[in-house]
């Protein structure tokens, strides 16, 4: 596989809302990882990778500078206990369950992930203040994806 085939490979993954590709034959494996904090991808194959450009792999690894990397807030993170589709609000011309700076009282319902065309709500399990909204409306999230970040009360 070269160079172009790899960044190709590298492109539709961060294109994508796919998390994790590995692709594997008897020359050569190759495993790409995305993530919140760094995305790596593992080269093994005949030739060593070496790609002379900025934000390029070297020895076969490829890992987001630390200017790039977003600065830990403080607070609880409240995760999907899901995959699905993310929703703010329960009907499309609703408002949102909650916004930035809102309290939310225990059991007051977040947002929805759906999935397999039912509806989950997600409700706060103590009383605490929304810092951060994490994700888009209707985007897809996995198990564990940071959906808000709050400040328990």
């Amino acid at each position: 596989m070269d160079i172009k085939e790899i960044k190709s490979l590298i492109k539709m993954v961060m294109e994508s809302d796919i998390s994790e590709f590995e692709l594997e034959n008897s020359e050569e494996k190759i495993k790409i990882k995305r993530g919140r904090v760094q995305e790596i991808v593992h080269y093994q194959g005949s030739q060593p990778l070496t790609i002379q450009q900025p934000s390029a792999l070297l020895a076969a690894e490829v890992s987001v500078s630390p200017a790039s990397v977003p600065v830990e807030e403080k607070g609880v993170c409240i995760t999907s206990p899901i995959v699905g589709t993310f929703y703010r609000a329960p009907a499309p011309d609703a408002p949102p369950y909650v916004e930035v700076g809102q309290i939310v009282e225990k059991g007051q319902v977040f947002c929805i992930v759906e999935a397999m065309k039912l509806m989950n709500e997600i409700e706060a399990e103590y009383r605490c203040r929304i810092i951060k909204i994490c994700k888009e409306n209707a985007q897809p999230v996995e198990f564990g994806d940071v959906l808000f970040l709050v400040e328990q009360l």
